[in-house]
């Protein structure tokens, strides 16, 4: 999928080599020469999955026309033949496409498909974020510079869309699906809530009012952190969920053993009788 220019051969104007077609985004107008190894690509993706090492967008200085296979300097229209490499051009990530709407963020360091006006920029969080999650969002510095906890790959470059938690942490969209899907509902890396979860907890308490614990567990409390507000508490212990008694969320934490057990009445009457 590559075509290989060895020497003075890069500086040629024609090559009689086939241009390659894409299996990733099918874009056939230009191909990028890597700085790397000289090859050409018709994206850094391409490269990327062919080679042993990766392809610096930002360091591409020469494409070559797929019309007239002419090589010349980045840009977006053809300087021989004039065929438009791409509606989208980025002089910058030297990203050729078809018009989505893209921009590219300086902040973020690479182009993003808009509108811009959809997105703007958290400065803390240092990505590019929904306009309704402005003033709405819990702020987790550079975040998107961490790679996803589920698959552990990169999340600020990925052509994968993310989902943020209510916590602030990402995911890939596609991860997250997965892991609702699976019955997982917490943040993997703080375990908070990753979603509304009150329709849920209204369920468990329906459960534990119609399952009382049996009589030697009645009475027995426990002390719980709670993993979405971190208030610390105590509370009767049940196997089915410890609730909060802050923000009422069964997403909690057993700190410790039972306490408080106390002892059923039918037990102390023998001991009464004894002493009598």
């Amino acid at each position: 999928n590559c075509i290989t220019l060895q020497g003075p051969a890069v500086q040629k104007t024609h090559t009689t080599i086939p241009i390659p077609v894409c299996a990733l985004c099918n874009r056939v107008s230009a191909v990028l020469q890597a700085p790397c190894c000289g090859k050409l690509y018709v994206c850094r993706l391409c490269h990327d999955a062919e080679e042993n090492h990766q392809m610096d967008r930002f360091k591409v200085r020469e494409v070559q026309c797929s019309a007239c296979l002419t090589v010349q300097q980045t840009q977006q229209t053809c300087q021989q033949c004039h065929l438009l490499f791409g509606e989208y051009y980025c002089d910058i990530c030297h990203l050729f496409d078809k018009d989505k709407k893209q921009y590219h963020c300086q902040p973020c360091g690479i182009c993003r498909i808009g509108p811009r006006e959809k997105y703007f920029h958290c400065e803390k969080c240092n990505l590019c974020l929904a306009q309704d999650l402005q003033g709405n969002h819990k702020c987790v510095e550079n975040v998107s510079r961490q790679n996803c906890p589920v698959c552990m790959e990169d999340i600020h470059t990925s052509r994968i869309g993310a989902h943020v938690l209510p916590c602030g942490h990402l995911l890939h969209k596609t991860c997250f699906d997965d892991m609702i899907r699976t019955g997982a509902y917490r943040c993997p890396l703080c375990m908070h809530s990753a979603c509304d979860m009150q329709n849920h907890w209204k369920e468990i308490d329906k459960e534990i009012a119609q399952s009382p614990m049996p009589t030697e567990y009645q009475g027995a409390m426990v002390k719980i952190m709670c993993n979405d507000c971190q208030a610390h508490c105590t509370v009767p212990f049940h196997v089915l969920g410890m609730k909060c008694t802050s923000c009422g969320s069964y997403n909690t934490a057993q700190d410790g053993g039972l306490i408080q057990l106390q002892q059923p009445e039918q037990n102390m009457e023998p001991q009464q009788h004894d002493q009598q």
